[in-house]
């Protein structure tokens, strides 16, 4: 573990790579969600498979997440997107990464992207997709509702989570409605700036998708592939939202081809 000052706030980092000391081919940065998420889930899912597969793997906690320092502002789309820019500098990572990131974690990950084409390597959207002004209308939905239903009616939303989703969930979302409730994030990610069309079709690195087959996100496919150079969808059935960690060998089976057909991992090592 440790914590990196990057740019005035202090992030979790938790960085792994080959256990036998090999040097590693290619580094892939892992961007979590939002609200319940953080590096945990994929510490516990795929991590293990890409350093096992001689990549240098980096995973950190947003702002306000997990172990990472919690602002009471400064929330917004392009502030997450300064932390990952910040991080890698202070990790001295200066090379194209190929960028993981899971929900909101995949809009942070394509807003780095198309800042900085020349450092990524490739880019692999988990049930996400660019900031545009439809993405921010949903998100600012779903944060109203976390507002009102969670953060401001606490005790019963938490009893009836623990009753009919688990106490590991109620966990998690008791964290969720202190980070809505104390900080700024429910105005500030809603009022983000969004990505201009023109901005999305200049992604051109690879890109692949990955979405449960019975998740809304699975509409948005025809439209990435209209507007990126190199999208590559993958439809996993069964699944909703949760894809990470119900398919977590599927799913970092596909990320590990793509990084292949690139060049960030030796053939025949997985």
């Amino acid at each position: 573990m440790a914590m990196i000052d990057a740019g005035g706030i202090r992030l979790h980092v938790q960085r792994t790579g080959p256990a036998d000391g090999r040097t590693p081919h290619a580094t892939v940065v892992l961007v979590h969600g939002l609200l319940t998420d953080s590096l945990a889930s994929y510490y516990f899912t795929v991590a293990p498979a890409f350093a096992a597969a001689g990549l240098d793997v980096v995973m950190y906690d947003l702002r306000g997440h997990g172990r990472s320092e919690r602002p009471p502002d400064g929330y917004t789309l392009d502030h997450n997107i300064d932390d990952l820019e910040a991080l890698l500098d202070r990790l001295g990572i200066t090379g194209p990464v190929h960028l993981v990131g899971n929900s909101y974690g995949g809009t942070i990950a394509f807003g780095h992207a198309a800042r900085h084409p020349d450092r990524t390597a490739s880019l692999t959207l988990i049930e996400s997709e660019p900031a545009t002004t439809a993405w921010a209308e949903k998100l600012g939905g779903i944060l109203r509702r976390v507002l009102t239903e969670l953060a401001h009616n606490e005790p019963d939303a938490l009893a009836w989570i623990a009753a009919n989703r688990g106490h590991n969930t109620a966990r998690l979302a008791k964290g969720a409605a202190r980070l809505a409730r104390e900080t700024t994030l429910g105005r500030d990610i809603p009022a983000s700036r969004v990505l201009t069309e023109e901005q999305i079709r200049a992604v051109r690195c690879p890109v692949l998708g990955v979405y449960g087959g019975d998740s809304d996100l699975v509409d948005l496919v025809p439209l990435q592939e209209e507007l990126l150079t190199d999208f590559r969808p993958v439809v996993l059935p069964g699944h909703e939202h949760s894809v990470l960690v119900e398919a977590a060998p599927a799913v970092g089976g596909h990320i590990l081809d793509l990084i292949h057909s690139v060049g960030g991992v030796r053939a025949g090592v997985r």
